[in-house]
């Protein structure tokens, strides 16, 4: 039994590095490229002790791999890292996805795990 516990951690382990490998990791700088030239982004606040930032995963990984989102930057923001950045967007929680197009702000969800709303959020960059 302990084996098959010890599997299934290493498994989740790998799934939760694995579901990161579209999206790139947050800088100011490439968000500020990003944004002078009004390129849409979506940035996702996580943390990888957080389940509901799993569960995000698990829907913004697809469509990171979509051709309909071929032309969106994807940006992953460290919740127990990068405080900075979460007073600048200002974010109080992980699970938070932030929705960029022209520029400016176009959307934000917080906790949400429901596909159809995160799908609808995502295509705001669009």
């Amino acid at each position: 039994m302990k084996s098959f516990i010890k599997v299934l951690l290493v498994f989740a382990s790998f799934q939760a590095v694995s579901v990161f490998a579209a999206g790139q990791e947050f800088t100011q700088a490439n968000f500020d490229t990003l944004q002078a030239a009004g390129k849409p982004a979506i940035v996702h606040v996580h943390a990888d002790w957080c389940p509901t930032c799993k569960s995000q995963d698990a829907i913004l990984n697809p469509l990171m791999k979509s051709p309909e989102f071929k032309g969106v930057s994807f940006l992953q923001v460290s919740f127990d890292d990068q405080k900075d950045v979460l007073k600048k967007f200002n974010v109080a929680n992980q699970s938070t996805i932030i929705v960029f197009k022209g520029g400016k702000e176009v959307g934000r969800s917080v906790g949400d795990t429901k596909a159809a709303s995160i799908d609808a959020l995502a295509k705001k960059s669009l």
